[in-house]
């Protein structure tokens, strides 16, 4: 959605900047399922969204917008600085990301979004577990078991199906599958067991 928006706007004519912030594809890149990458700013814990549009425009830069892929990651100062850049720079900000981490809780840039945005919208297509229902939770495995505990930011990729997994990925579960950390692998695993009676 993010690199669809970019396109959307500079087909018009408008001249954005695409920021990112630890993306899978690596620094500086924003990437999608796809396979689509295109290149963009890495937003670090010290950059200044605010800082960089002025001096852009002090250069004689042109700015109509800017396209936060990842702003989970953001920090709480960088988003309230997006956010005066909407009210006194008239600079459409579009933000992407998701709003909880692998333990539920909301990351720190997400719940300053939810607190300013002036407007959400959930994503159109639809993310699902692996049991069809729809997936609101983002589960992370480590060797391939299910962990509810560590550092908040540690990059992973969720694996094809039918592959070994990797040392970190992550997968979307419904709520039901998240609390009871039952990934697509688990819970093949389980199915897969010998019946515990004999039936006959």
């Amino acid at each position: 959605m993010a690199l669809q928006t970019n396109h959307n706007h500079a087909a018009r004519g408008r001249s954005g900047r695409i920021f990112t912030a630890h993306d899978r594809a690596g620094e500086a890149r924003i990437s999608s399922r796809l396979g689509l990458t295109h290149e963009a700013l890495e937003v670090g814990r010290d950059f200044d969204f605010w800082r960089y549009v002025v001096d852009s425009l002090t250069r004689g830069g042109r700015i109509d917008y800017l396209v936060c892929d990842e702003a989970q990651f953001y920090t709480r100062d960088q988003v309230d600085q997006l956010a005066k850049l909407v009210d006194e720079l008239q600079i459409d900000v579009f933000a992407f990301g998701i709003l909880t981490d692998f333990r539920t809780a909301l990351f720190e840039g997400s719940q300053r979004l939810v607190e300013l945005a002036d407007r959400m919208n959930v994503l159109q297509v639809e993310a699902l577990c692996w049991c069809g229902k729809r997936a609101t939770h983002n589960a992370r495995t480590e060797n391939g078991v299910m962990v509810v505990e560590g550092d908040v930011i540690l990059v992973g990729d969720v694996d094809d199906a039918g592959t070994v997994p990797a040392d970190v990925a992550y997968e979307v579960l419904c709520r039901q599958h998240h609390r009871r950390r039952l990934t697509a692998a688990r819970a093949k695993a389980v199915s897969l067991a010998p019946e515990p009676l004999p039936f006959g």
